[in-house]
């Protein structure tokens, strides 16, 4: 995400001096729930409503950086951690073109 848009975040909830609400257990409860309001744009049909998942992913991005500040953490730093043990969990020539799960790669 850019910094001009995680300073608008911050911003937001400093304004409304809602830091007081967000600990990291509320913004783990509020990441699932955006979440699952994120899975219920596709519930009963592969179509779906552009703007209103838009809108609802929005709503998980915002509270993840809510709980990256909360936490202290970096969201580069923890992504690239992560996807270095997916790269060696994952690899290329077991992986390409395969969905298992890497313990049933073969």
């Amino acid at each position: 995400m850019k910094q001009k848009t995680i300073d608008r975040i911050r911003k937001f909830t400093e304004d409304r001096d809602w830091e007081q609400f967000h600990s990291a257990e509320n913004l783990a409860k509020s990441i699932v729930i955006e979440a699952a309001e994120l899975l219920e744009c596709f519930q009963w049909s592969e179509e779906y409503d552009e703007q209103h998942v838009k809108e609802e992913l929005a709503d998980v991005l915002v509270y993840c950086q809510n709980m990256l500040d909360k936490l202290g953490l970096d969201a580069d730093e923890i992504v690239n951690m992560k996807m270095a043990q997916n790269e060696a969990k994952y690899p290329v020539e077991k992986a390409r073109g395969n969905a298992a799960k890497y313990d049933r790669l073969s």
